[in-house]
């Protein structure tokens, strides 16, 4: 399966570099998102996670209503094309530790990936290759 398969029409949502924390937070909670990417003139140049939200803003004790996104996000986020394969995703996730990764093709966004999406993903595969061998145990003749 590749990554583009997985993103299906899903619109990508995305901040701005100038936009205040509050803002960009705010945009999460409506889109119940745990991390957006940061555009500036249409190019990814971050990317503002739950974590990052904790880490360097609540924990420095900065104002949310006047620290630029830019200013807290993590830079020059790993990203994965729409045609790479979701082993590609799932490696770089477990490898580095991150929960979302965004999809670029070149400099374009196309979405991002989160853990929940390739978590659901691998639960309905695994849920339809138990409903496929019940069949197959339930339609074989008996041994004996």
């Amino acid at each position: 399966m590749l990554i583009c398969d997985l993103l299906g029409n899903q619109v990508p949502i995305s901040a701005e570099a100038h936009q205040t924390v509050l803002e960009v937070a705010t945009l999460m909670a409506q889109h119940n998102i745990g991390a957006v990417p940061v555009l500036q003139e249409g190019r990814l140049t971050g990317i503002f996670s739950e974590r990052d939200l904790m880490s360097r803003v609540v924990v420095a004790g900065k104002d949310p209503a006047r620290t630029p996104v830019n200013q807290v996000m993590t830079e020059d986020p790993l990203t994965v094309a729409p045609n790479d394969p979701l082993e590609t995703c799932m490696t770089l996730m477990k490898r580095h530790g991150f929960r979302h990764l965004p999809v670029c093709a070149g400099r374009e966004l196309k979405g991002v990936v989160s853990l929940r999406d390739v978590l659901l993903h691998d639960l309905d595969e695994k849920d339809y290759e138990v409903r496929m061998m019940r069949a197959y145990l339930h339609s074989a003749p008996d041994a004996g």
